[in-house]
């Protein structure tokens, strides 16, 4: 028997450990460890409400936009507007979140999962006319490696040529991420933590000047995406195809849904481009979800005991010394069971719902490896799914900006004297997320938020079922535990967002594990 443990584990938001018990090279047990306190909601409590659109934000500076427009869901049910939205707020909220979708999963592979399989030393001894690889070049001659270090050696397979071609494009895909956040800011106001989303709608007023702007960037993503991101994936798939067959996880799968086309009150009936409900792999159909069903366990995370709660029930009360927990994340779970989430389940829920540009998209991957649909299941899958994803979304883009009527209504009017509770569901890049507020004489009584990382890192629940991230580890063969890039490998495939699981000041300046607080 033997153990790794990679503590934190690089190039993701946030601080996470991963623990591995090994048995003839095969993990038999795995732990996921989130080691930074997530308690945000509570500097909401006594707080004006709408405040929630503004600090929620600041859970995380790579999604901060899908926070701040789940926070903005959640206030539209407690005021009572949320079947009132004008069209151009729903579009704008549409435009502003699809720009950070696009930023995020050039992001996610490129800056940070890409270095997994693609050599940047190719670069060093580079001796073209390729403005970004000379660069590479005098960079790596200065002897400080940082971006791309540290990093498990033994297993690049990309020709000398591919990873020279991809490593140009990791420093063209920097400038392209800057110009999604400028497409965001147009009607954002600024990225990260814009300051456009409101309850009732935005605050931003469409112009023809604001729209050609938006235009002209989608455009210049668009086709980045087409012939870069999605050709890149395809090269590493194509030399790294056994990891069609590594990580599957648990084979569930939960969306909430994105990219509002109408505004009907109930979330869980509201028409979006990318639909909501459940998919497993046993039957491959999609199913509705009930949000009532939603609950979070903290057996193995260091809280205080509560049993399974919804979270509008649900509090965050820190126990660092809690027996057997291992964990700072909460373990959800629909109907008691585990749930991945992410850009693979809404693609899946795409798919089994009978979404016809999904499934060409992936129909067309799937024949170029030969493949059915459950090779979907798989560290390859998600990085597939999210490149499809992508285009998907940068191709409504375009249209949607030029639905957008300029004159006419952003945000709807309501009352703030209220006593109520509402819920925001949504996806951010990473996944269902989820935010709940209870709303008493005008000030925030109650927040949760149930975030993606909180489903695919979470810890095992109170039966001992792992976490799906967990799922995905137990059963892989590591062929060097010096270098388990195996494992980095499947980790690295959900996006994990550890910056979701943000400390904040306590009392006592009470050391919370690898970081200490001040006192209030």
């Amino acid at each position: 028997m033997g153990k790794i443990i990679i503590d934190p584990v690089t190039r993701i938001e946030g601080h996470l450990k991963i623990e591995a018990v090994l048995d003839n090279g095969v993990v038999k047990e795995a732990r996921s460890s989130g080691m930074m306190y997530r308690g945000l909601e509570n500097i909401l409590l006594g707080r004006d409400p709408r405040d929630a659109a503004r600090i929620m934000q600041r859970i995380c500076g790579v999604c901060p936009t899908s926070h701040g427009l789940t926070a903005t869901f959640a206030l539209d049910e407690a005021y009572g507007v949320n079947g009132n939205i004008p069209a151009n707020g729903r579009i704008l909220r549409n435009l502003i979140q699809g720009a950070n979708y696009v930023q995020s999963h050039i992001l996610h592979f490129y800056q940070l999962a890409a270095l997994d399989y693609v050599d940047v030393t190719a670069a060093a001894d580079y001796s073209g006319s390729d403005p970004n690889l000379r660069k590479v070049k005098e960079f790596i001659a200065r002897g400080n490696l940082g971006p791309f270090l540290p990093r498990y050696e033994g297993d690049y397979r990309l020709t000398k040529e591919e990873n020279r071609a991809a490593v140009s494009h990791y420093v063209e895909a920097l400038n392209l991420r800057r110009m999604a956040h400028e497409a965001l800011a147009v009607f954002g106001g600024k990225m990260p933590h814009n300051m456009s989303i409101v309850a009732g709608g935005v605050t931003a007023d469409p112009t023809i000047d604001k729209i050609a702007a938006y235009l002209w960037k989608i455009e210049q993503l668009s086709d980045f995406i087409e012939h870069r991101y999605l050709p890149d994936v395809l090269m590493v798939a194509r030399r790294y195809s056994d990891y069609f067959g590594i990580g599957a996880g648990c084979k569930q799968f939960m969306s909430f849904g994105v990219f509002d086309l109408d505004h009907h009150p109930d979330l869980t009936k509201r028409k979006r481009y990318l639909p909501q409900g459940i998919v497993r792999a046993a039957d491959f159909r999609l199913q509705p979800m009930d949000p009532n069903r939603i609950t979070e366990q903290v057996e193995n995370s260091w809280y205080r005991e509560t049993g399974p709660v919804h979270p509008y029930d649900g509090s965050t009360e820190p126990d660092r010394d809690k027996a057997g927990a291992y964990s700072w994340c909460k373990s959800p779970r629909y109907a008691g069971e585990v749930m991945e989430v992410g850009p693979l389940a809404r693609m899946l829920a795409a798919y089994a719902g009978g979404h016809d540009e999904v499934k060409a998209q992936i129909d067309g991957v799937l024949a170029q490896f030969n493949a059915g649909p459950e090779a979907l299941f798989s560290v390859l899958g998600r990085h597939a799914a999210r490149a499809i994803e992508c285009k998907l979304v940068a191709d409504q883009l375009k249209k949607w900006v030029l639905e957008l009527q300029p004159g006419n209504p952003v945000c709807a009017e309501y009352s703030l004297d209220v006593n109520s509770r509402g819920m925001g569901l949504h996806e951010a890049p990473r996944g269902a997320l989820g935010h709940w507020i209870v709303v008493e004489g005008g000030k925030t009584k109650n927040y949760q938020a149930v975030v993606p990382t909180t489903w695919n890192m979470g810890p095992a629940d109170a039966k001992g079922v792992p976490g799906p991230v967990e799922q995905s580890l137990i059963g892989t063969r590591v062929k060097d535990q010096e270098n388990p890039f195996e494992l980095v490998r499947i980790v690295r495939s959900y996006d994990p967002c550890l910056s979701c699981a943000v400390h904040v000041v306590t009392p006592k300046g009470r050391d919370l594990g690898r970081f200490v607080v001040a006192p209030e």
